[in-house]
């Protein structure tokens, strides 16, 4: 009996310093990454805007986490990187970048511009060059303010407003200067619908979907607009990085009756809105 409890104090005795020094082991790995690391990713959606293009040139991302190090290039951006805004609309969207960092405060991201923009007028083809000011190509800086808990994955909506990025000059050409909110979707929803084109005695299966309407969402609160977009060729919308709140919702397309949608929409973090189909008049029907 006393040889018996004597293996089960020492059993008893190894396995608690066994927990110890894995527990040492871990904590030392987590040291060894300063506060752990936490998953990012970059999307880039656009707010879409009266042009048959708008090609931004993006040549390096960097983020700043107000640490000394100062500005750090994301190692997964591969630029540089021509992108079209205006085909990011109906749930497209571009990554710009997704990796591990260090789990802290990101504080600021900074999109560094090159020097090819270019934006195609509607009704156009060709090309017409978008200045842009030096200070945007050493670096537009955009406020997150975001802290990053170790172990959690963060995707930050980068909404680009195509319509008030580009400013006409009174000689004709035309200058970049971006417009961009962000959001960060651990803290926001998605809003998805779908435009049909409303005609009698049709059943809505066989309606025609509505590509180019466009979306524009605004705070009930304060009837500021928060975002817009347009639909695409299967006539599906998605708004992406709406914050906790409630919003009303209008549609327009040239040749249909202007709609808006009679109930707010209570948009909830980490929750998805899905609408039913909305419909639209063409304007002559009413006339």
């Amino acid at each position: 009996m006393k040889m018996q409890t004597i293996k089960l104090s020492f059993r008893k005795m190894f396995f608690s310093v066994l927990s110890l020094t894995i527990l040492g082991l871990m904590q030392s790995c987590s040291n060894s990454d300063g506060a752990g690391t936490a998953q990012v990713k970059f999307k880039l959606v656009d707010a879409p805007g009266n042009y048959e293009q708008v090609n931004v040139e993006i040549v390096d991302i960097q983020y700043n986490a107000g640490n000394d190090e100062g500005w750090k290039s994301l190692e997964s951006f591969e630029g540089p990187l021509s992108v079209d805004l205006t085909t990011l609309v109906g749930g497209e969207n571009k990554i710009l970048a997704d990796e591990t960092v260090e789990a802290n405060t990101m504080h600021q991201i900074r999109l560094v511009l090159g020097d090819n923009n270019t934006v195609v007028l509607k009704g156009e083809t060709e090309a017409k060059p978008l200045s842009t000011p030096s200070a945007q190509q050493s670096g537009l800086k955009i406020n997150l303010d975001e802290a990053l808990e170790a172990g959690f994955f963060y995707t930050f909506v980068l909404d680009w407003d195509a319509q008030e990025s580009i400013v006409a000059q009174g000689n004709g050409s035309y200058s970049l200067k971006p417009v961009i909110r962000v959001n960060a979707e651990k803290n926001s929803g998605i809003i998805q619908g779908k435009v049909l084109e409303d005609v009698d005695g049709q059943v809505e299966g066989d309606l025609s979907a509505i590509e180019g309407a466009t979306v524009s969402l605004y705070d009930t609160m304060t009837q500021e607009l928060v975002t817009k977009t347009e639909t695409n060729a299967f006539g599906v919308f998605i708004l992406q990085g709406i914050s906790n709140g409630s919003y009303s919702l209008v549609i327009s397309k040239e040749g249909f009756i202007e709609y808006t949608l009679e109930t707010d929409i209570e948009v909830t973090v980490g929750e998805t809105e899905e609408l039913e189909a909305i419909k639209l008049q063409t304007a002559v029907e009413q006339q």
